[in-house]
């Protein structure tokens, strides 16, 4: 099944679309207050879509694959832009699977023996790559988040993924 779900996600690209259903290949400064969250159908039609569209795409292909999967996002709040990053991590039979699409750099399978190991593993990266400098540990957040409503704002995204679990690592 999760060759499936690759063949799938390799037709995507990285980017957004906005409010008037406009793709954009960059986040620059008109994301915050045009993007919208596409649904599955949407980015499917789109072939484009950031990793939080990307991972609405694969909740519903792990669900009808009948997967165990969760989703999570981690968010740094010491920067203006709000550097995050949102993906699935799944169970296979006692192994957990980190499921990377969008974040090109660490696409495909990271195996680990909990989730809490995959999430250090995915805290240190997404520290190394997307923070760098001046790094303050009490503005990193992970959230586990359920399933949005579909064609909301990036505000409302925020909201909602700040209703989810916070999970410390």
């Amino acid at each position: 099944m999760i060759d499936e779900i690759n063949k799938i996600m390799e037709s995507i690209d990285y980017g957004w679309v906005d409010k008037n259903h406009q793709t954009h290949s960059n986040v620059d400064d008109s994301f915050s207050d045009n993007y919208i969250l596409q649904s599955p159908d949407d980015l499917l039609k789109s072939k484009t879509g950031n990793c939080w569209d990307q991972v609405e795409l694969e909740r519903k292909l792990f669900e009808k694959g009948h997967i165990k999967f969760d989703t999570y996002s981690i968010i740094y709040y010491g920067k203006k832009e709000l550097p995050n990053h949102t993906f699935i991590i799944y169970d296979d039979n006692g192994s957990y699977f980190w499921y990377e699409h969008s974040w090109i750099k660490y696409q495909g399978l990271h195996k680990f023996n909990s989730v809490i190991d995959a999430l250090k593993d995915i805290k240190e990266k997404f520290i190394n790559t997307e923070i760098k400098e001046d790094f303050n540990p009490y503005n990193l957040c992970i959230y586990k988040y359920k399933k949005p409503r579909y064609n909301i704002s990036s505000f409302e995204f925020y909201k909602h993924i700040e209703s989810g679990e916070n999970i410390i690592v």
